[in-house]
This record gives structure tokens, sequence and C-alpha cells, in this order.
């Protein structure tokens, strides 16, 4: 049988399907968004729905040309990839253009490029490219130190451009680790490190450690009576001591007063109602209106163009960040239900696909897709539904930008085109 044989009858369809389900109707969401109440020119580039629409175009010409370069290339090239893309963050800081109090674009003209969207599917690559390397054990502790700095790099350049939401993204990239055989005990050291972090911003970092030495005695004197394991009930307080306090001074110290404030709102730390209703027309203003437009959507939703809270503008740049709002509104429960299961597909079609590779590093790399994804989903959501902190990051296929599409594009095609030769030799 000819190895060589066409990609578009081993592309898995379903994949391309639902991808290409969820950019026409995030397009639809984006030009419902964006309109205000004129006469509708599709290629009109001075509206967001026109650009949104040569962005479409653009995303066409990036799948051709990944589906027509070599599969092996994107193994071959991936250090290659990442360096650039590194070099493209650190580019930001000389001459990176701001924009909402972010230093992470590049501006040629009329257009702006966004390269911490393009770094997450570089790391993914390399991170792959590490991993499945014949003198990698990702069980040895000199590999993982090596592999998180992998991740850590980019997350970090990004942070210091005061990009928090992308640089969450790239914690998701844990699953990678997790699936590939790291130790258990990392994962169980993120839950208590999550549920430690929001219990001492909740009650303080005196009353969590006072929490903690209680249950350490009790575990020690009812459970484990053993001398020896004393030593390690103490280490495991003092660690715990050291985690608290720098929850709180990281928050205090190193967040930004609006960035404590959303995360006040979200833990309700803030008593005063007069300080309340205050942060709810400023910090909040976005979530509230978010939240008004989907409630108002009911179960079936107002109708394509008809949302009322949509063309009156209430909720400020809704064709970006809160994107979903606009689904919500118009097209209700049943529609926003629709969105999610896409979503959902999509994903687990992905992780169901890579655990059919033979090769690591297509293995790899698919679950960093479904990890970035998830991701982008995951909080997306839950911070236009108040269920998260306010963070500004894109919805995949549906929040407006050329940076965004493209990248995400670019993160799910690479992984189709390694599909569809699955079944070949490498």
């Amino acid at each position: 049988m000819n190895v060589s044989r066409s990609t578009s009858f081993q592309l898995d369809w379903i994949a391309v399907i639902i991808f290409t389900g969820l950019v026409i109707f995030g397009y639809f969401n984006i030009l419902s968004a964006s309109n205000t109440g004129e006469f509708i020119s599709y290629f009109d580039i001075t509206k967001p729905y026109g650009k949104q629409l040569i962005f479409i175009l653009g995303s066409l010409l990036l799948i051709s040309f990944i589906l027509s370069i070599e599969a092996k290339f994107y193994e071959r090239f991936a250090s290659i990839l990442y360096i650039g893309s590194m070099l493209s963050l650190i580019g930001l800081f000389i001459v990176g253009k701001q924009i909402n109090g972010a230093t992470s674009w590049y501006s040629f003209g009329g257009l702006t490029l966004q390269p911490s969207e393009f770094a997450k599917f570089a790391t993914a690559l390399a991170l792959a490219k590490y991993i499945s390397d014949l003198q990698t054990n990702i069980k040895e502790t000199k590999d993982q130190i090596r592999a998180g700095i992998l991740v850590a790099l980019p997350a970090v350049l990004i942070l210091l451009q005061n990009d928090a939401g992308s640089t969450l993204v790239f914690g998701s990239l844990f699953f990678v680790f997790y699936r590939e055989g790291i130790p258990q005990y990392y994962l169980l050291f993120g839950v208590c490190l999550i549920i430690l972090g929001i219990s001492t911003l909740k009650f303080s970092a005196i009353a969590t450690s006072g929490v903690i030495a209680a249950v350490l005695v009790f575990y020690q004197f009812f459970f484990k009576r053993k001398k020896k394991k004393l030593k390690g009930i103490i280490a495991i307080f003092i660690c715990s001591i050291f985690l608290t306090f720098g929850v709180q001074w990281a928050y205090n110290e190193v967040l930004q007063k609006h960035q404590q404030d959303r995360i006040g709102l979200w833990l309700r730390l803030e008593k005063d109602p007069l300080k309340l209703q205050a942060m709810k027309r400023n910090i909040s203003y976005n979530l509230n209106e978010s939240e008004k437009a989907i409630r108002s959507g009911g179960a079936f939703g107002k109708g394509f163009m008809d949302g009322t809270r949509t063309k009156g503008k209430f909720v400020p740049e809704q064709h970006t960040d809160y994107i979903f709002s606009t689904v919500g509104e118009e097209w209700g429960f049943f529609g926003s239900t629709i969105v999610v299961l896409l979503f959902v597909l999509l994903i687990l079609r992905i992780v169901y696909l890579a655990e059919q590779h033979k090769s690591q590093f297509s293995r790899i790399y698919g679950y960093g897709v479904a990890s970035i994804l998830f991701a982008h989903f995951l909080i997306n959501i839950g911070m236009v539904m108040g269920l998260i902190p306010t963070i500004g990051i894109p919805l995949p296929f549906f929040s407006y930008g050329g940076s965004g599409l493209w990248a995400f594009t670019i993160l799910v095609f690479i992984f189709l085109k390694l599909d569809s030769n699955r079944l070949n030799v490498w």
C-alpha cells in the first residue's frame, strides 16, 4: 500500500465538521454582536464581522498549507518553531504595542498580531518533541524540570506582558505530563494548592494555618501513631505555612488592583455594600451585563439578530471575550448547550484520536491540543457566567480576532495532519 496516499481520504472528517460548525456559528454571533443596525456589507473591513470573514478565508489558506506539508516536518522542526515563538514574545518588550493594558501585540499598519496565541501550539509541539525523545524519561525529576521549563518560559514572558489570562492556559499542559506518567502526588499538590489559596483569601493565612495544624495533629494521633511519620507531618505543615502566607503576600503585593477586585468579587471578600455597588458599576460591569444578557435568552433565545441587550450594546466589546453572552441571549439555553456539546465533542474526539497513535510525539501533541482548547473553553464560558474570576481570554473559533482564529486553526490542523498519517510507518 502506498503510504503517501491522498490526505483527503485520511483526514478525520468528524473533527473537521465540528471545527467548521464552530467557526460558522461563531461568525454569525460576531456578526450579530458587532452589527449596529446598518446595512450589512459582509466584506466591509471597517467592521469586525467584515474583518472576521477575511480571517476565516485566511484560515482556509492556512489549512491548505498545513495539510500540504509532510507530517514529519512538525516533529523535526518543533524546536525551531518553539525558539522562533519565544523570540517573538521577547520582541514585544522592544517594539510591542499596548492594547487594554497588555503589551501583547505587534502592529503592522492596520493589522495587529498577538504572538502569545501562536506560542501555545509551538509550546505543545516542543513539549511533545522533548518528552517523546528516546533519551527523555518523564518519570525522572531532571526531565520533569526540563519539560517544565519549556512550558514555564512562554508563560513567564506572557505574564510580564500583563496578560494573565494567556499565562493560565499554559498550566493546562499539566494534563500532558499526567497522561505520560508523572507521579500522582503532583496532581494532589496542585489540588491542595488551589484549596489553600482559596481558603487563605477567604479566611486569612492564620486561620487556614490553624485548620491545617488541627487536621495534621488529628491525622497523626488517630491514624498514624508511628513516630517516624512525625517528620513528614512537620514538613507538610511547614510547607503549608509557606504556601498560605505566600498566597496572601502575592495577592497583596503582586496582583494589580483590578485583579484583586475581580478575585475579591468572585470570593465575596468585600462586605461594604457601598463599595460593592461601586465595584459592580466598574470592575464587574461587563460581567453583570453579560449575565443579564444570558438570563434574558431563556430556553430558546430571542432569535438571531434580535437580542435586545446585544443590539443595545449593553455588554462592552461583546464580540470578543464576552461573545458567549450573545449565544445565550439569542440562542438561549438550547443553543448554548449545543455550543458546549460541540466543544466537548471536539475535545473528546481529539483525545480519542490521540490514543490511537503509535507515535508518542503525535499522542502527546494531541493531548496538548485538547488541554489548550479545554482551558480556553472552560475559562471563557466560566468567566462569562460568573463561575470564575474575570480573565481576558478568547473563546476558540467564536471570539473576534485573526490571531486567535489562526492560532487555533494551526493548533488543530497540525494534529489532524499528524493523525492523517497514523497508519503509516513512523
